[in-house]
């Protein structure tokens, strides 16, 4: 296809995907800001402080996300490490496995940790035994939003620590270093823009979950609803003015994650460079080397 013909269907599709942005993205997104902010900024203000369950329901997302986040980020480094640094029966299986939270229903993933830790459960006994709560309470909500952000730094780091190899890491070894120093000064400055994007990722699934956490939480308002419950609830109540309140306050959170995650892509794509030339430079050394020889 001549480059004159392409240019007007290069022209439609690039049309076609900013309106459709424009429609399911960005209006939304607008229409969200414009309704809460409608009353002013002292109403919106007063929406998000003066209830003391939307108080609560905020305190409760900013503290279950980042439990989850942090249990993520070790699996995801220990998983990726062993992926990436090691061949075995069922690393295929195993790598598989880590997609299971992307294809299995939140809900659905909220009924399997009922049935398991709830007080009918197959450990409810158990937990009851020990006088440990689960479910309808904060530990079922960090558990439904680790599995449901299971995937997403494992997955941004094991193409990053393949690409890079394990050349450095067993360079520090044969220099005396050892598993904690090659960890830190090594591999940890090698894969941190990836880690990075994996935080920031897991970070705003785990804010917006909904499916899942509703399972597990009961839905109690003051106790388990966390900042999406909160919005539905509210919405049901047909209180939208804070319902609007705390869905900007979650709209906003996108935002931030969106700029943060533009700002490490493009980190990663200059390390991406950097590395690719890197290596064509060492190709080239080996191949002068070779002539010389």
């Amino acid at each position: 296809m001549s480059t004159d013909a392409s240019r007007p269907i290069a022209a439609l599709l690039i049309a076609a995907a900013v309106a459709i942005v424009g429609v399911l993205i960005v209006v939304p997104l607008v229409a969200v800001f414009a309704e809460a902010l409608a009353p002013g900024v002292a109403a919106w203000w007063r929406a998000l402080t003066d209830d003391p369950d939307t108080r609560h329901a905020i305190w409760l997302s900013l503290t279950v996300a980042p439990v989850a986040v942090a249990i993520n980020t070790v699996f995801g480094v220990a998983a990726a490490w062993l992926v990436a640094r090691f061949r075995f029966p069922g690393r295929s299986l195993l790598i598989s496995f880590f997609d299971v939270p992307f294809s299995v229903s939140p809900v659905v993933a909220g009924l399997a940790l009922v049935l398991i830790f709830g007080r009918q459960g197959l450990l409810g006994p158990t937990l009851a035994w020990l006088d440990w709560k689960v479910i309808f309470s904060w530990p079922g909500l960090v558990l439904a939003t680790t599995f449901v952000t299971l995937p997403l730094v494992v997955r941004e780091l094991i193409p990053v620590m393949e690409a890079i190899g394990p050349d450095e890491e067993m360079a520090a070894v044969s220099l005396g270093a050892n598993g904690w120093q090659v960890f830190w000064r090594v591999t940890l400055p090698n894969i941190r823009w990836a880690l990075l994007h994996g935080i920031v990722l897991a970070n705003a699934r785990a804010m917006g979950e909904f499916g899942a956490v509703y399972v597990v939480s009961g839905h109690i308002a003051g106790a388990t609803d966390t900042m999406p419950l909160r919005v539905e609830k509210l919405f049901q109540e047909y209180r939208q003015p804070a319902s609007m309140a705390v869905a900007s306050v979650l709209a906003g959170l996108a935002l931030v994650t969106l700029v943060a995650k533009f700002v490490i892509e493009h980190r990663l794509a200059t390390e991406a460079r950097d590395l690719e030339r890197a290596r064509s430079a060492d190709g080239t050394t080996h191949d002068a080397t070779l002539e010389a020889a």
